[in-house]
């Protein structure tokens, strides 16, 4: 199942929001929403592949980490822009993590590891990430 609800879109700020269920044969419409936000939003298009790869990386990281691939548990994403910023918030159902105590992907140790980059990578791909409800939902701030 996927939903799409489109939200406010005045006084300067723009809202969207999408759900669908834990799958990942679902990244493929996540993957066209973001490219519709870029058109609807006039986000500026040097930030597409940063935003492209942070969301898809969170929404995976939710359906695969956070939900464990149930697909009768969903994955939300709100997209938000206001002043100049696209917030990016990808919210599962699950548990949460610690993400406090994550392994450095860049440590000799973890080079050869096949897992623990994503969140490496949404935060060198975005101005802010951040988390919250005990880190079943993460938000990334995007400047442009």
């Amino acid at each position: 199942m996927i939903k799409t609800m489109e939200m406010d879109m005045t006084n300067s700020l723009e809202k969207k929001e999408i759900t669908i269920n834990s799958s990942v044969e679902n990244l493929a419409f996540v993957e066209k929403e973001i490219e519709a936000i870029f058109d609807e939003f006039n986000v500026s298009f040097d930030l597409f592949g940063n935003v492209l790869i942070a969301v898809t990386e969170a929404v995976n990281n939710a359906i695969q980490y956070g939900n464990r691939n149930d697909v009768t548990k969903q994955v939300t994403v709100q997209f938000q822009t206001k002043d100049n910023r696209l917030s990016v918030t990808v919210a599962d159902q699950g548990q949460g993590f610690d993400y406090e105590s994550l392994p450095d992907p860049t440590a000799p140790e973890n080079l050869e590891k096949m897992e623990g980059r994503g969140i490496y990578l949404m935060k060198s791909l975005s101005d802010k990430l951040s988390f919250y409800k005990k880190g079943s939902e993460v938000e990334m701030i995007f400047k442009y």
